[in-house]
C-alpha cells in the first residue's frame, strides 16, 4: 500500500508542476530568444534546492499573493525543466 501512496503522491507533484491556475511563483529562465516562464510553488522549490530556497527566501510577495517575478537567466529552460522534474 505505502509504493501505491507514493506513486499517487509523485504523480500530484507532477500534475502541480503542470498546474496553470495554482502557482505561488513564477520565474524566468533563460535569454532571449529563449526565454521560457515556469509557474510553481515557493515551498516545494525550497525544500528540494538549497540555491532556490537562498533566491526564493529573500523575494517579498506582491499584492496578487504571487511572488515577485524572479529571473534566473544562466540556465536555460530545457535544464530548468529536468530540475523541476527531479
Amino acid at each position: 500500500m505505502s509504493t501505491q501512496f507514493l506513486s499517487k503522491l509523485s504523480q500530484n507533484y507532477i500534475e502541480l508542476l503542470e498546474d496553470n491556475e495554482y502557482y505561488d511563483i513564477t520565474i524566468e529562465v533563460g535569454e532571449d530568444p529563449d526565454v521560457k516562464i515556469f509557474r510553481a510553488h515557493i515551498n516545494i522549490l525550497c525544500y528540494r534546492s538549497p540555491y532556490l530556497r537562498r533566491t526564493l527566501t529573500s523575494s517579498k510577495k506582491n499584492k496578487d499573493n504571487v511572488l515577485a517575478h524572479i529571473k534566473l537567466p544562466n540556465i536555460s529552460p530545457e535544464v530548468f525543466q529536468i530540475i523541476l522534474k527531479h
